[in-house]
């Protein structure tokens, strides 16, 4: 009984200085004490701190997304339970901190500690944008002697760092621009599906030498920010791919996707009205992209000046170039053509809009390098030129081994001289080599007879019409003739009207 009456007597007077201790002590100056406390606290202590919380406000804190990111690649986490993450349209599973874990960092020789602070949110009153229940951040624990350097590079590269892990695990995607210049559901000109092709420089039929080239060239640019920034360059490279068809182009472009981890960018000039609307699909191109265009001289009437100036009246055209669409007509025109100028095309590749952003790719495809334009050449706009052969024997090792799983030693000696020496007579494509292996893929042995039987039957055909470079490019020309014939009615029928006409001169050659 006395112990309870001692112990009530505490707690009175206890209750009675608290009292006081209120009447004497406001809670303002109760606030300012403890403010000054922790000044003094911090002030001979040797760290700091940062607070880096999930929601700045109402908007999501990039840095955040960012931390959370570039920590789950470190494998020195500790704890017994992780968190399991995989974002949309990527193709990795991350893991990360959970509530209130800590991990250690190390950046150029300097510790930093991290650690993830999840507490309840006091409920809230009424807003536009409810908040999540849970506030969540990340405190960041450095010594005061560091802050410059974590503040100054540690920061940016955990970004970058964050940056290069989401290109990485996100799927890459093929983009092209809406038909007409109309926008999607969520106001862009560009519509994208997951990019799957499997093409690698591995697969890729080429000779070896110029695949490493193009490799290093690729190479040198998506590690050459530095370099660009010093010269004074827009960080951006041009390339032209011109072959016969068949040749492989669409599947080097592929590969240099595959191999730089990319997004494509596939624009339709036909669907382009206007320069202006050209330099909007530029500008919603993002960086890390190879933007392609493929058969520049069928996709719009471009072709060289210097050739078609035959006339004073061409003369003058060549100061005021001008590029058609497959409607061949000017952009406001009576059928509603679109059209686009030389300029604008030029100033897309190599203009102040093609700055707008950085670590982009071009790409141009031909059938005829001869047709375009030099101005389209040039270095700056068309930096690498790179040739598209037919098939060689290096390549042709490369699609043996592909399709049949032969590697050099696997064939006869016999076998493998024959086909050294036809492959060159031949000229076939890698296409057509291919096909040949896909049909008898099953029989390896009957496939490399068929197709020494293609290539001898081929290389006889050419040396009969007097070389096949002749026909082969009367082949191509009547290719790109049937494709401007499906763009375009008219020229359709202007293309079948010719064809009738060129096969009744042939039969009237034959009767007389």
């Amino acid at each position: 009984m006395e112990y309870w009456t001692s112990l009530a007597s505490m707690m009175g007077v206890f209750a009675f200085c608290q009292s006081i201790l209120h009447t004497v002590f406001p809670p303002e100056l109760r606030f300012a004490s403890i403010k000054l406390f922790n000044r003094i606290f911090h002030w001979f202590s040797s760290y700091c701190y940062f607070d880096i919380t999930e929601i700045d406000g109402v908007n999501t804190n990039e840095l955040y997304n960012a931390v959370q990111l570039y920590l789950s690649s470190s494998v020195s986490i500790t704890g017994s339970r992780l968190s399991l993450t995989r974002a949309l349209n990527s193709s990795a599973i991350t893991f990360g901190l959970s509530n209130n874990d800590v991990i250690v960092d190390s950046y150029k020789g300097v510790a930093v500690l991290w650690e993830h602070v999840v507490t309840q949110r006091q409920s809230q009153t009424f807003s536009w944008r409810p908040l999540p229940e849970e506030k969540r951040g990340f405190t960041l624990r450095i010594k005061k002697k560091d802050k410059s350097l974590i503040l100054e590079s540690y920061l940016d590269y955990i970004m970058e760092t964050a940056n290069e892990i989401r290109r990485k695990n996100q799927d890459r995607l093929l983009y092209t621009n809406s038909r007409g210049g109309s926008l999607d559901s969520r106001g862009h000109p560009w519509e994208s599906v997951p990019f799957k092709h499997p093409s690698t420089f591995e697969t890729l039929a080429m000779d070896p030498a110029k695949k490493t080239d193009i490799k290093d060239d690729l190479q040198d640019f998506a590690n050459g920010q530095s370099f660009y920034q010093k010269t004074g360059r827009a960080w951006k490279r041009g390339y032209l791919l011109y072959g016969p068809p068949g040749t492989g182009k669409s599947s080097m472009i592929a590969a240099m996707a595959n191999y730089l981890g990319y997004d494509i960018y596939d624009l339709e000039l036909t669907e382009v009205h206007t320069n202006s609307e050209l330099r909007k699909l530029l500008m919603k191109t993002s960086s890390k992209s190879i933007i392609v265009i493929e058969d520049i001289d069928c996709s719009i009437n471009l072709t060289n000046r210097k050739k078609n100036n035959t006339s004073n009246q061409a003369m003058s055209n060549q100061y005021e170039p001008e590029m058609r669409s497959g409607s061949g007509s000017v952009g406001g025109g009576e059928d509603g053509g679109n059209s686009i100028t030389l300029s604008g095309l030029l100033n897309f590749t190599d203009g102040l809009w093609s700055c707008c952003g950085s670590e982009r790719i071009f790409v141009f495809t031909t059938n005829h390098i001869e047709k375009l334009d030099p101005a389209l050449l040039r270095s700056g706009r068309m930096d690498m030129h790179i040739f598209m052969s037919y098939c060689s024997f290096p390549a042709l090792k490369i699609l043996l081994k592909n399709y049949l799983g032969f590697d050099e030693g696997d064939l006869d000696e016999e076998d493998l001289k024959e086909l050294e020496e036809v492959i060159v007579k031949a000229e076939m494509t890698p296409a057509d080599i291919s096909e040949v292996l896909i049909k008898n893929r099953r029989d390896k042995k009957k496939a490399v007879r068929e197709l020494v039987e293609a290539l001898k039957n081929r290389a006889e055909r050419s040396r009969i019409n007097g070389g096949s470079r002749e026909k082969n490019s009367n082949d191509v020309e009547e290719e790109e003739q049937e494709k401007r014939a499906l763009e375009n009615p008219e020229e359709g029928c202007e293309f079948e009207e010719e064809t009738c006409k060129k096969g009744e001169d042939e039969e009237d050659e034959k009767i007389k």
